[in-house]
């Protein structure tokens, strides 16, 4: 993984994780997916964990805590995560073929290039770039869907 200078960070035990109810943590975990993933929040480059707590109306730490507790990661791993997926969508779309590695990263909500290559990389053992290659590759080529752009003839019962 030396490719994009990824280190993996040791997880320091917290005590405010272990402080939390359970029936809240459950009840944000599902508030924070509302917000993030069915509002598309994710998308939002200034979108903060901060930002975050405040729409829920807590602090950062225990968006922090039900993050690390729920979804084993911190808030910006888990929001990137998001980015990659969607990333991930576009890329092997051929309406979006011709849009560049930033286009693409600025619209799923990273704010930089290089920040999109090292969590594209991390997550799925690939460059941005490779996996277009590769998944517009394995799309059928549209002239040859049908013969002379005739409808394909169905047969009677």
């Amino acid at each position: 993984m030396a490719k994009y200078n990824i280190t993996e960070k040791r997880e320091r035990d917290a005590a405010y994780r272990s402080l939390v109810n359970p029936k809240l943590m459950d009840e944000l975990k599902e508030r924070i997916l509302n917000i993030i993933l069915v509002q598309k929040k994710f998308k939002d480059k200034d979108y903060s964990a901060r930002r975050l707590a405040e729409d829920l109306g807590t602090n950062t730490r225990y968006i922090s805590a039900v993050v690390n507790v729920r979804f084993h990661m911190n808030y910006t791993s888990f929001v990137n995560k998001f980015r990659v997926e969607e990333a991930m969508t576009l890329l092997s779309d051929r309406r979006y073929a011709k849009y560049n590695m930033e286009d693409i990263s600025t619209m799923v909500g990273f704010s930089n290039r290089q920040s999109f290559y090292a969590s594209f990389y991390k997550l799925t053992g690939t460059t941005p770039r490779e996996y277009k290659l590769e998944q517009l590759a394995k799309l059928p080529d549209e002239k040859k869907k049908s013969k002379r752009g005739r409808k394909p003839k169905i047969k009677p019962i």
